[in-house]
């Protein structure tokens, strides 16, 4: 069917990482109804009502469909070369005075959700010359790309639980019902942990009974920051009780023995809030369970142990032998490849190398090439030698996303650039200068790409538009314009097509081929041969006519409901990218943040302490734009048990002050027995309202910004990552 038709189009939805296959119905060129495709080979017709939202998303009258500049505080709608050139005369100067290092860009959660952002980020990030970039990743997964990088080589290289499988599944700070998975891309991922309970059993450990919790067996609370310890006194347990299985593939397994000997659950019980008995049960359910898994997420990254945690979870499943087997943790098997998990220049094999570099005025080290996202408002804010002048936001909302955002916020008018390309005009966009739009989600094709290594089956589903752009510019092509300009050529003048060239031959050299011949076979450049290119060198692909009947993009589009691969399958150690093939079970550099989680277990316990939520309704700030899922009540509350309210003199629905040491906010109070005593619950993503903002539903229901209250220096050490659970507040 071709875009624009009335009819019914398949579409995989792209707004988180169930990948739900749709159907979406199309009518006198709207959408008139989405629905679950049960023909999908991956989601067989699961649905969430972000999915439903599409439509909403793509007819929502804020969304900017025409570039934008701003005049004399004004903004007005311009033709395409009228606001590349005006790009091109904010940045031009700013490089010219204060050279390359003067300019930094901020790229946003919906790269890993989009055709174009995910597959040429690397042009402006890795060709553009600018020398620092910042990301959510530093306050999202950065932990577990560390433990990743150090254990196995490979620094995208995820475990991921087998949740089909698996008879034991353990949930440590993650909530899918809510997330529908993260860091685990699964169709219906409630329905197989329904299905993981009928034949076994379920256990979440968080500090709130989180909508995931109270459909498991079991729940056990957990005071926020210290699931390391836990998971330590697990691992002390294992070994205690002669229960460990070792693989042939591991190394290092006396050394951590002989660190785990330190923690045995007497020593973690009291700041945990876990009973000695339950702690060692646990050790042995996992151990004594055929196939059982061990599965942590956000809360454990976002914390101030993040590191320690995310990498004694694989450890954990490592020590008991569910580890590249059915049922346990396993590496998936994409179909198609993405570049960004090639190897990091430098830091091949897992080498343990940060700090390179170093912020100019904090003086953060640098992690896997990123520093703390908190720190680019001070970067911006502080005179001196190395001053940010200039910043590109590409699908992003920092003021509202991360930790200190309001001195963001505060920060972003001293800039003397600012271009955003973006589909709105948010809380951080509102400050730019230009903001070049880029299409909505029906406008342009949809494959997956970095969501695909954090699937449970091996699948590939390829998406035509629904709808036709006309004649504006993919994002794809706004980035290669705007790589252009950072190397010195206007952006208006820039050669697209000789810079995707060199990108694709660049891309095809990584496989051992020869880009400029492939590139005989291929009518068309951007993203669709960049696709094709993955496919055909991923492990089902044709590889250019060597395996016949491989997998090409041709061959999918004639597939229109995906193509299923199977299951995870063992690859170790052909996955592993340590020069020894093995598992770095006992890392050094992690064995070296022990001392301050020792430290940690001393210290009196906070009386009140703040951690994060979701809702299914909600990702991140995205989605608060839409009037169908801003309906019922209202989401951005404080969770507070009732006997933390009694103490400080709360009541139900009552507006309360939350401070922390960075700030305070005023919030609605929501008593609840679903959270621990001592810890209290905010939602992240809020705080709309903001003067010079074009979103008409969100800035009637605002809510708040949690990240007032984080503090940009509370981070986890080893990985930089943003802590943004267990941060101490006091409410009144």
């Amino acid at each position: 069917m071709e875009p624009g038709e009335d009819g019914k189009h398949l579409r995989t939805c792209p707004l988180c990482e169930a990948m739900c296959g749709l159907e979406v119905h199309v009518a006198d060129g709207a959408v008139t109804s989405i629905r679950g495709n049960r023909d999908d080979v991956w989601s067989r017709g699961h649905l969430c009502p972000k999915g439903v939202s599409l439509g909403a998303i793509h007819s929502d009258p804020d969304r900017i469909r025409s570039p934008l500049i701003k005049v004399d505080g004004r903004w007005q709608e311009v033709s395409w070369d009228a606001a590349f050139r005006r790009c091109t005369e904010l940045l031009t100067p700013v490089i010219q005075k204060y050279g390359i290092g003067a300019v930094t860009a901020y790229t946003g959660n919906p790269l890993a959700h989009s055709f174009s952002l995910a597959r040429y980020a690397g042009v402006l990030l890795g060709m553009s010359g600018i020398p620092i970039t910042y990301s959510p990743g530093t306050v999202d997964q950065w932990p577990k790309n560390l433990s990743s990088h150090l254990m196995y080589g490979g620094w995208w290289a995820f475990p991921v639980p087998d949740i089909e499988r698996t008879d034991l599944l353990v949930i440590m700070g993650a909530n899918p019902a809510a997330s529908q998975g993260s860091l685990l891309a699964a169709p219906n991922v409630m329905g197989l942990i329904g299905a993981v309970r009928k034949r076994g059993k379920v256990i979440v450990i968080d500090p709130v009974r989180t909508a995931t919790a109270a459909q498991a067996d079991e729940w056990l609370p957990i005071v926020p920051g210290t699931d390391a310890a836990l998971l330590l006194a697990v691992a002390h347990t294992l070994f205690d009780e002669d229960l460990v299985k070792p693989s042939p593939h591991i190394d290092e397994l006396d050394t951590l023995r002989r660190v785990v000997a330190d923690w045995p659950p007497s020593r973690v019980s009291a700041a945990t809030g876990l009973a000695e008995d339950r702690i060692r049960k646990l050790a042995r359910e996992l151990a004594g369970t055929e196939k059982s898994v061990v599965y942590g997420r956000i809360g454990l990254c976002n914390q101030e142990f993040g590191s320690l945690a995310s990498w004694l979870v694989d450890v954990i499943n490592i020590l008991t032998g569910h580890f590249d087997t059915p049922g346990g943790a396993m590496f998936p098997r994409p179909a198609a490849w993405t570049i960004t998990t090639q190897p990091l220049p430098g830091l091949e094999g897992g080498a343990p190398e940060f700090g390179r570099w170093r912020t100019r005025v904090r003086g953060a080290k640098e992690v896997l090439g990123q520093v703390p996202v908190s720190c680019l408002a001070e970067e911006i804010a502080t005179p001196g030698e190395g001053q940010l002048k200039a910043l590109i936001t590409i699908a992003g909302n920092p003021v509202l996303s991360t930790p200190g955002g309001d001195q963001l916020d505060e920060a972003l008018p001293k800039l003397e650039a600012m271009i955003s390309v973006d589909l709105w005009l948010n809380e951080t966009t509102r400050h730019a200068d230009v903001i070049l739009p880029g299409l909505s989600p029906l406008e342009q094709p949809h494959h997956d790409d970095l969501i695909l290594q954090f699937a449970i089956r091996s699948f590939a589903n390829y998406s035509a538009p629904v709808f036709t752009p006309g004649e504006r510019p993919h994002e794809w092509e706004i980035f290669i314009r705007l790589t252009g300009l950072c190397t010195g050529t206007p952006a208006e003048e820039v050669d697209v097509a000789a810079i995707d060239d060199g990108f694709f031959d660049y891309l095809a050299f990584t496989c051992g081929l020869d880009g400029a011949e492939i590139r005989k076979l291929y009518d068309h450049g951007g993203p669709e041969r960049m696709l094709d290119l993955t496919l055909r060198t991923g492990p089902f692909g044709d590889r250019y006519g060597e395996h016949p009947g491989g997998l090409t993009l041709d061959l999918l589009k004639k597939n229109p409901n995906g193509i299923d691969f199977g299951p995870m399958v063992p690859q170790l150690p052909d996955i592993l990218g340590t020069p020894d093939k093995k598992i770095r079970l006992a890392p050094q550099y992690l064995l070296d943040d022990l001392p301050r989680l020792a430290a940690r277990l001393e210290r009196p316990p906070e009386p009140l302490v703040l951690v994060s939520r979701r809702h299914l309704r909600s990702n991140n700030s995205w989605l608060h734009n839409v009037p169908a899922l801003m309906k019922g009540r209202d989401r951005c509350t404080l969770l507070i048990h009732p006997a933390d309210a009694a103490r400080y003199g709360v009541a139900d629905d009552e507006i309360v002050t939350v401070k922390s040491a960075a700030g305070e906010i005023k919030v609605r109070a929501e008593l609840t027995d679903a959270i621990m005593p001592g810890a209290v619950s905010l939602p992240h993503g809020w705080g709309h309202g903001k003067p010079g903002t074009r979103l008409t539903v969100a800035n009637s229901s605002p809510g708040v910004n949690t990240n007032v209250l984080s503090l940009p220096t509370f981070i986890d050490e080893p990985s930089g990552n943003g802590a943004l659970n267990g941060i101490p507040v006091t409410v009144s």
